[in-house]
């Protein structure tokens, strides 16, 4: 594969994305892999105001704002596509933390398959692998407690409303089909699993 392969890798707050992505490129770099990290909030140059309304949204949650909501970070994600991913170098590895599949976990009315759709028409760049990341909620919740900056999270805010976001990102990962890894055992068994389906796609 001479284009470059983008992998995203989404799921619920706590999961542990983030130290699975610091693995996964230790992994593949020690294989002499060209790896290209990239967050989707840094990478989005309308976060700023897009944030603001969100954090309206919680306030007043309406369909009509959410459905603003999820059409604001798919217009970013569209910006995203054509000025950071079409950019890379041929033959690297994109692993994005968060992607439109992240929006299965979070947003509460708008449908997923209308939020697929309207990415899908804007041209948000589809990825070459899907990966859900993870836990029994409680393991995650947990974790997420242990952190010093806690859960971060604009729009989650008690238990039941995690249980609940990820509840909707596993019923979405078995709907479309996207890789599902449960990171509730050692990072390492977690890590291999993600290399293999990388390297299961390069293959293909």
């Amino acid at each position: 594969m001479n284009r470059p392969l983008f992998v995203s890798l989404d799921g619920p707050k706590g999961a542990g994305k983030t130290t699975l992505l610091e693995a996964v490129t230790k992994v593949l770099r020690a294989g002499n892999k060209k790896v290209i990290r990239l967050c989707e909030k840094k990478s989005d140059p309308y976060r700023g105001e897009t944030m603001t309304l969100v954090n309206k949204f919680v306030r007043n949650p309406t369909r009509d704002l959410e459905l603003e909501v999820c059409e604001r970070f798919a217009d970013s994600r569209t910006w995203i596509s054509r000025h950071v991913l079409a950019k890379q170098p041929p033959g690297s590895i994109i692993l994005i933390d968060r992607w439109y599949p992240s929006d299965a976990a979070f947003r509460r009315i708008v449908p997923f398959a209308e939020i697929l759709q309207l990415n899908i028409d804007r041209n948000v760049r589809v990825p070459d692998l899907h990966v859900g990341v993870v836990t029994a909620p409680e393991i995650s919740w947990a974790r997420a407690a242990a952190r010093r900056r806690g859960l971060s999270s604009t729009v989650i805010h008690k238990l039941e409303e995690h249980v609940a976001c990820t509840k909707a990102f596993e019923q979405a990962t078995a709907d479309h089909g996207w890789v599902l890894c449960r990171n509730e055992g050692t990072i390492e068994d977690a890590t291999m699993q993600v290399i293999s389906e990388i390297y299961s796609v390069l293959r293909c």
